[in-house]
């Protein structure tokens, strides 16, 4: 048959392995994989390696961020930012604004992206409220319309929900077969240690770093896996930085339960040193969790490489640097506080995990596929049509 494209001549990873051979598309689906393919338009990628579409399932855009903050990106530039680093599908987060309603807020963020899209786009929700309506009405409703994974927080006040909160979501994720992520860091103890910062002059980016550390994190998984075994659901532990939290989530697993993890090219290229630079420049790197130290770098990886780390993710979450509605916030340089939170990523995520994962031998190909596109699209569930070069699924392709 004649096929409206062929991608000829590329090394193909798909999820039986890497072949040499032709990629046939019809209408934007795979039609066929074989060899001598005729199409109407003939891509040329000998010396080249095919692989299913980037999908980074952890992204920011256009996302609320308080009075007078902006994000960088509206879905125009962080969906061309996002193709330019190889993903055909990115999963930002809605988050209602103060006053809506969850359902609401999903149909303003979709209004957002009308139009501007130049990716494919889905979205994960921010469970910020357990109040009947939410969680009665507005959450049941969107899951059986297929928002089917949600995000709660456990830090950040106005975001961050009790235990029992917690509880109660999850509950309503059980009930009708949706996945929770969890934000996982002690607010409590944030807290305790940022008023101690500050009553000794600590206020400098770094000390976002110093008074969010380790400890903070693992205590905070350790919770929220024990909170899921009490309501009997899976849920997604993202944005892991360090050993101690990625044992945690290895013992879960040792015990039967169901835990996945995702993990971010900050936590194996960045150090808290880096929000230590002169001024104001450690300004850049304040996100959270912050970057630790570089002996963290080998748990990390050690995660990636043994299948600890199911998701490799940016958490992009650009804001200008010199800007008031951006990192140079009112009140940014005179406390750690005031600095928006979040650093840039969705274009560099997949570059930095092939030179540092693929290219020193760490990952295979296949590895690499899963960890970037194939994972994602099984966990939120857009497996088999996304994620993998195989017959049926969108021509969803990175060379």
């Amino acid at each position: 048959m004649r096929h409206d494209t062929v991608i000829w001549g590329a090394r193909v990873v798909t999820p039986m392995g890497e072949v040499k051979t032709d990629i046939g598309i019809v209408q934007g689906r795979i039609e066929t994989i074989g060899t001598a393919l005729d199409g109407a338009d003939m891509i040329d990628a000998s010396g080249l390696i095919a692989l299913p579409g980037g999908i980074d399932s952890h992204v920011h855009i256009s996302q609320p961020s308080g009075p007078g903050i902006e994000m960088a990106d509206d879905f125009t530039s962080g969906t061309r930012a996002a193709a330019c680093g190889g993903n055909t599908t990115v999963l930002p987060f809605c988050l209602p604004e103060e006053g809506q309603t969850l359902r609401e807020a999903v149909a303003a963020y979709r209004a957002k992206a009308a139009g501007k899209c130049l990716t494919d786009v889905s979205f994960h929700l921010i469970v910020k409220s357990t109040d009947p309506v939410t969680l009665g009405q507005d959450l049941p409703a969107l899951i059986r319309s297929g928002y089917t994974s949600f995000k709660v927080f456990m830090t950040y006040e106005g975001l961050r929900l009790t235990d029992r909160q917690i509880l109660e979501v999850m509950a309503v994720a059980r009930e009708y077969g949706a996945m929770v992520m969890v934000h996982a860091e002690k607010e409590d103890a944030i807290e305790f240690l940022r008023d101690r910062a500050e009553r000794a002059g600590e206020t400098g980016p770094c000390h976002h770093a110093s008074t969010r550390p380790i400890p903070v994190e693992r205590e905070a998984t350790h919770r929220a896996i024990s909170l899921a075994e009490i309501a009997g659901v899976p849920l997604t532990i993202v944005h892991v930085s360090n050993g101690a939290a990625k044992e945690e989530i290895e013992r879960a697993r040792a015990r039967g339960l169901t835990v996945y993890a995702e993990t971010c090219p900050q936590y194996i290229t960045l150090t808290a040193q880096d929000l230590d630079r002169g001024g104001f420049e450690g300004a850049k790197y304040v996100c959270s969790p912050p970057p630790r130290t570089s002996e963290e770098w080998p748990k990390i990886w050690a995660g990636i490489e043994q299948g600890t780390f199911d998701l490799f993710s940016s958490d992009h979450c650009p804001f200008r640097f010199a800007d008031l509605a951006g990192k140079d916030a009112p009140g940014a340089r005179t406390s750690f506080r005031n600095i928006p939170n979040g650093i840039p990523g969705v274009e560099t995520r997949l570059a930095i995990l092939f030179s540092e994962g693929v290219m020193t031998g760490r990952l295979t190909l296949e590895q690499f596929a899963d960890l970037t596109a194939t994972n994602h699209a099984r966990l939120y569930g857009q497996y088999p049509r996304k994620g993998a070069i195989i017959v049926g699924a969108d021509a969803d392709i990175t060379l």
